[in-house]
């Protein structure tokens, strides 16, 4: 994708014409918070993301800004490329630690050879059916605020498409893994199948996301980063940039 003057930029993210702004973000924050937060941050009416992050989750958000924002399918329809770890011998409700473990399993006998074959098995198109803590509608009602009543209704199963599955770490009960997967998949789906598969369960236990198509979070602004920039405005000014002030993680 061709990237315009100013990609990335405060003064183009400000300005009348909109812009795009990639942005880390933090822990516990949910996508809506960044929007919120960069929304009043840089006096921006109209901003929207391409992409939602669970809170628990941390890494690349794409931000879009004014006119831009008809481009956001555009970039939600692009390759997520996430790191990960997940955490064997448990269950929980929400497939992450963002609720209590249950269920709790031996996972004696689990080896990284048998780990890297059963993440064949989720790779390609496969189906998925969204967990129930998640905010897709059904019958007019978020799945999460279901699930928070304790009830689980019946999904359908979605297609979607994993390009790659990886282990990359194993010290167990933990596993360190990457996952390159298209547009509308669950990575805490893909784990908790996983531990399903493998017959011990598994719950997903931390979650980047570092790109989404070509775009980097390495290239990402922090919300600490934006807040400084803008406090760099002069009186009928724009921010002055600084390249030095974005985050530098990978």
């Amino acid at each position: 994708m061709t990237r315009a003057p100013g990609f990335n930029t405060i003064e183009q993210f400000a300005s009348v014409e909109g812009g795009v702004l990639l942005l880390d973000k933090p822990s516990s924050w949910t996508s809506f918070d960044v929007v919120k937060k960069v929304r009043a941050t840089l006096r921006v009416r109209k901003v929207g993301h391409a992409g939602t992050l669970d809170p628990m989750a941390t890494g690349l958000l794409v931000l879009c800004s004014g006119p831009m924002t008809k481009r956001i399918d555009t970039y939600q329809a692009q390759e997520k490329t996430y790191t990960g770890t997940l955490r064997l011998g448990a269950v929980t409700p929400s497939f992450d630690a963002e609720t209590p473990p249950t269920d709790e399993k031996p996972y004696d006998g689990i080896s990284t050879e048998l780990l890297r074959n059963t993440t064949v098995q989720f790779t390609g198109e496969i189906r998925q059916i969204p967990p129930m803590y998640s905010a897709v509608k059904v019958d007019g009602k978020r799945l999460y605020a279901l699930a928070r009543k304790g009830k689980e209704i019946e999904r359908e199963a979605r297609i979607v498409r994993v390009q790659h599955f990886d282990i990359d770490r194993v010290n167990l009960p933990e596993v360190d893994f990457t996952v390159i997967c298209s547009k509308g998949t669950y990575v805490r789906t893909l784990v908790h199948d996983m531990g399903q598969t493998l017959g011990c369960g598994a719950y997903l236990t931390a979650l980047r996301r570092t790109a989404i198509g070509s775009l980097q979070v390495a290239d990402a602004w922090t919300i600490d980063a934006i807040v400084q920039a803008t406090e760099r405005y002069v009186p009928g000014g724009r921010p002055q940039e600084d390249n030095d002030a974005r985050s530098s993680e990978s």
